[in-house]
């Protein structure tokens, strides 16, 4: 597995996490680190959406 996949599958695993807080306690754990929809927490929730259109690639490679 490549360092990005790995990145990747990380920051989905944090969002996976972070939508589960939300769901099971309404408890959002990076806009209470960063701030509600501080730049920093935007930039997070980028990197997550972007992971996760990655991690896509990991479902249909063949490694």
């Amino acid at each position: 597995m490549k360092a990005i996949d790995v990145i990747a599958l990380i920051l989905v695993i944090i969002g996976a996490i972070n939508w589960g807080l939300i769901g099971i306690f309404n408890f959002n754990l990076v806009d209470t680190l960063f701030g509600v929809m501080s730049t920093f927490s935007r930039i997070i929730y980028t990197l997550v959406g972007i992971s996760g259109l990655w991690s896509l690639k990991l479902l249909f490679s063949r490694d």
